[in-house]
């Protein structure tokens, strides 16, 4: 039952927080200059007529809150709005995009969780010299800039060894791999980084714990102190802060993808920044903004089945 309220106020949390941004975006860029009734219009100073007609069929000469309304809940029924740039449904716009983005962040994200983790641990749990070699490897590789390790990996990989791609997105889903590779390297090169510190710290907390010692005064084996103590203990804190990065990645696509020729969301909604395309760049925000919210709570659900002592905290706080 605690856990079900837990989910039950991590649901509604999830609902208040996108409709609270939802109008935040939806203001922000309706204070954007610029008259998005001209912008309709082609960007040209149309005929008045025209003119009020857009205004009309948008409600453009509406109350704030009756324009949120009609953009609200058109969002709620598959209506996601109009380019003004491509002349075509957003919803149209981001289909082929969105799998390309969503199949750069899952790469990457594999690649942030498991050699960070991996990394992390080995640095936690082996000697001096392989902990050192490890965190100066780490803090190195955190000051590298996406843009200048795509440059690195683009002449490496591409240039003088024609190992893969550099541009474009693929067609299958193994093209679709090799043309990634790069680009989710490049974006998640310093967060594997930041994983791996994060977790040699959690794992170094856990074998200095009491738990630890008492453990090790029974006479336990060490490995099955290492499975069920420290790092069972330690997986807590690791994902928390992984959920985080990885949903933090959707936002982040944006330089991978200009510098590869990815044709996904990030580069789209650079462009469509630059461009004015509010319709699109309201639909882009709501929803990087919503895969980080789902995320980090689906993280927070898989926190509480691991120690359900997190719901009965939350309960009680």
């Amino acid at each position: 039952m605690t856990i079900l309220l837990f989910m039950a106020r991590r649901l509604a949390g999830v609902v208040a927080t996108l409709l609270v941004t939802s109008i935040a975006i939806y203001a922000a860029l309706a204070l954007a200059p610029g008259d998005p009734a001209t912008a309709l219009a082609g960007g040209t100073v149309p005929d008045p007529a025209r003119l009020a007609a857009i205004r009309a069929e948008y409600h453009l000469d509406d109350p704030f809150w009756t324009q949120y309304w009609h953009w609200l809940s058109g969002l709620l029924h598959g209506d996601l709005g109009t380019s003004v740039v491509y002349r075509s449904d957003v919803a149209d716009l981001l289909a082929g995009r969105t799998i390309n983005t969503l199949v750069l962040v899952c790469y990457a994200g594999l690649l942030i969780v498991g050699l960070g983790i991996g990394l992390g641990v080995l640095a936690g749990l082996r000697g001096r010299r392989v902990d050192t070699s490890i965190m100066i490897t780490t803090t190195m590789a955190m000051a590298v800039p996406t843009f200048a390790l795509a440059i690195v990996l683009i002449w490496i990989f591409a240039t003088q060894l024609s190992w893969l791609p550099i541009y474009g997105s693929g067609d299958t889903f193994t093209d679709k791999l090799r043309h990634l590779t790069l680009p989710a390297i490049a974006l998640s090169f310093s967060y594997i980084a930041y994983i791996a510190r994060i977790t040699r710290i959690a794992v170094v907390t856990e074998l200095r714990s009491e738990r630890v010692d008492t453990a090790l005064s029974r006479g336990l084996p060490y490995h099955a102190i290492i499975r069920h103590h420290v790092l069972r203990n330690a997986m807590g804190p690791i994902l928390a802060i992984s959920g985080t990065v990885v949903a933090s990645l959707v936002a982040g696509t944006a330089v991978a993808e200009a510098a590869f020729g990815v044709n996904g969301l990030g580069s789209l909604l650079i462009q469509s920044a630059q461009r004015q395309d509010l319709a699109v760049v309201q639909i882009l925000s709501m929803f990087m903004v919503g895969v980080f919210v789902l995320v980090n709570t689906v993280v927070d659900l898989v926190n509480v089945a691991l120690d359900p002592r997190l719901a009965r905290g939350e309960q009680s706080a």
